[in-house]
């Protein structure tokens, strides 16, 4: 018996040291395997988006006020002053060049060099989109890619209120459009991608991650619907790509917050679904033909739905409707709240009024409102931009300046004189207005009113009856 153990336990010791070197090499060869696996990288997608990346190089004049001196330097230290002789290098300067005291020399041409970047969407035809500030006043366009090759480019269409442009490559070969991604697919932690030309350096790839959505305020007048990235955007970066970790274009970049001038990690660009959009009517028309709704409003945030008694935190207050516009004929109501737009949800009364400031004239909206806090539907059809109304209700605090009356029989109190200048004119109050409301509250008379007024609400939204026309003013 103990033999028998003796010889297994042999046999056993002898195909362990067999298999010994087996198990060795075994896991010396998943160790080199390991070794050998690539580190993650950008480079593969950055290979195949690279070459739809463009640098732009502009020319171009703009008029410039020049102020005039009291006194010229001929006047000041006489006409043989070695200031303005020939070869001085004063001489070309408006102090040289006289003029009547104060005031301005009028426009003046300057001329300008600026450099910017690109990305080239269609590579038959040979379309490029930029920003409008780019290529702004420019009289000659050159574009370079990343090989090296340079070619002339015309200008397609611009829109300034998106500052968004469209430029055409002369005599396009070989060229590499970028694939448009869905932004609104986006959100807040995706990883970016900024590709650009800064300080004119060339090709200069950033990354980082989507730190916002909706992002506005920049400039009340434009349409704003921005994605914030901490990818680093520096001058000559505007008009470049942020991509997806697909290659795939999310946005033009735009925008940078510097305060001191230099990067500090919020940088603008523009969705790449409005890019679409505007661009396709750029082809078409040449400029943007944008519709519009027909309402005037303001952001509702939680103290204006309180006043309001609205059950919502997010969405678009509509505080007046203009008369025989779209919205007028779709039965949208001041006071009410939209909450979607074709069934996408909108946060703010910018993003309600960039989203439809892309859509062309004609398009068909179903808006979700609320309305005394029920739901509602509406559908419409866009019409022209009038292009110059006022984006929302001006706020301010106090009513101070306005004569009051009652206007009888219990129905509201009447403005009978708004004196120019004081708080009552700025927020918009003319005379023969009555107020028929306040916080959704009904008003008869002027006790009622300052019943409401001595409760020092945060937010007032003053419901107004102009003629035909039913509108709120906000102040706080």
């Amino acid at each position: 018996m103990k033999k028998t153990t003796l010889a297994m336990s042999a046999l056993a010791l002898s195909l362990g040291l067999a298999l010994s070197p087996m198990s060795a090499m075994a896991a010396e060869t998943a160790s080199s395997a390991q070794a050998a696996q690539p580190m993650p990288s950008l480079a593969p997608m950055l290979e195949k988006v690279m070459p739809s990346v463009v640098s732009i190089n502009v020319e171009g004049s703009t008029t410039v006020n020049t102020p005039r001196m009291g006194r010229n330097f001929q006047q000041f230290f006489g006409d043989d002053s070695p200031f303005c002789q020939e070869g001085s290098p004063f001489q070309s300067s408006p102090f040289c060049q006289g003029g009547a005291p104060g005031g301005s020399d009028g426009g003046q041409q300057q001329k300008f060099m600026a450099l910017g970047s690109g990305v080239i969407i269609d590579a038959a035809k040979g379309y490029v989109v930029t920003n409008n500030h780019v290529v702004d006043n420019a009289t000659t366009i050159k574009v370079q890619l990343g090989d090296g090759r340079k070619f002339d480019a015309k200008v397609v269409g611009k829109d300034p209120r998106s500052d968004l442009a469209l430029i055409q490559i002369q005599s396009p070969k070989n060229l590499t459009a970028i694939k448009l991604a869905d932004s609104d697919a986006l959100r807040v932690g995706d990883y970016t991608v900024a590709i650009g030309n800064p300080f004119g350096l060339g090709e200069t790839v950033t990354s980082g991650i989507v730190s916002a959505l909706g992002r506005s305020g920049l400039n009340a007048e434009n349409y704003e619907n921005f994605i914030q990235t901490d990818a680093a955007i520096n001058r000559g970066n505007s008009g470049g790509a942020l991509v997806n970790l697909n290659g795939e274009l999310i946005g033009i970049n735009t925008a940078i917050l510097a305060p001191d001038g230099g990067n500090i990690g919020i940088g603008f660009a523009i969705p790449s679904n409005m890019v679409k959009n505007l661009t396709a009517q750029m082809v078409q028309y040449g400029q943007v033909r944008r519709g519009e709704l027909g309402i005037l409003g303001t952001e509702l945030n939680s103290e204006l739905a309180k006043a309001m008694k609205v059950d919502a935190q997010r969405g678009a207050f509509v505080s007046q409707v203009m008369p025989n516009s779209s919205a007028a004929k779709a039965g949208i109501k001041a006071g009410d709240v939209i909450t979607t737009l074709n069934g996408k949800a909108i946060s703010s009364f910018a993003a309600l009024r960039a989203e439809v400031g892309s859509m062309p004239i004609g398009s068909k909206v179903s808006l979700g409102l609320l309305r005394d806090g029920k739901p509602v539907t509406v559908n419409l059809e866009l019409q022209q931009s009038s292009q110059n109304q006022v984006e929302s209700s001006t706020v301010f605090s106090g009513i101070e300046g306005a004569e009051m009356s009652n206007k009888g029989q219990d129905q509201g109190v009447t403005i009978s004189n708004v004196k120019a200048n004081s708080p009552a004119a700025r927020i918009g109050l003319k005379k023969g207005d009555v107020i028929i409301g306040a916080n959704q509250q009904r008003v008869k008379n002027i006790a009622e009113l300052r019943k409401i007024l001595d409760s020092k609400p945060s937010v007032l939204a003053l419901n107004i009856q102009r003629g035909d026309t039913s509108l709120y003013l906000l102040m706080q």
